[in-house]
């Protein structure tokens, strides 16, 4: 999708704020996305431009790193731990319940834009798995009934 020429002019600065630093991709990729919430596909050719890279380099930037979106997250988001210490204690139960919950799969925002589902491998709170994060808020010791109050107000 095109940019709106306020949001051109928008990317623009945040890649010539960081184009000359040592390593800008990751920078401008992060500024990007917390002006826009995510990262604009508009915004790849002139990442390209500005630090002589290919557009196929940046994409395997943005598709490596995991936290990078190329599309706006829901007003919430709710990470769910997939790593083995969650899964030994009954995350891929979770993970499935709250799938079939919000209506949607790994990755995806519900229609009314409220909640992304997100996967996850280690939030570091193993000794309390399975664990969640919810708006960058760390939940352990998560079962279905407190993943259900989760959900119930991020709605």
């Amino acid at each position: 999708m095109p940019f709106e020429a306020w949001e051109e002019q928008r990317a623009q600065d945040i890649i010539a704020a960081h184009a000359g630093e040592s390593g800008a991709t990751l920078p401008i990729l992060h500024a990007l996305q917390e002006a826009f919430g995510c990262v604009p596909e508009a915004a790849v050719p002139m990442i390209a431009d500005a630090l002589n890279l290919s557009r196929a380099e940046l994409h395997g930037v943005v598709t490596f790193y995991h936290d990078f979106r190329r599309a706006p997250p829901g007003r919430h988001v709710l990470k769910l731990c997939r790593a083995e210490a969650c899964q030994s204690m009954g995350a891929d139960g979770l993970g499935a319940h709250a799938c079939a919950r919000l209506g949607i799969g790994w990755g995806e925002t519900t229609f009314d834009g409220r909640v992304t589902l997100d996967p996850v491998y280690c939030l570091g709170l193993c000794a309390t798995a399975p664990s969640a994060m919810i708006d960058g808020r760390p939940v352990g010791r998560l079962n279905q009934s407190r993943l259900d109050a989760l959900i119930e107000a991020a709605q």
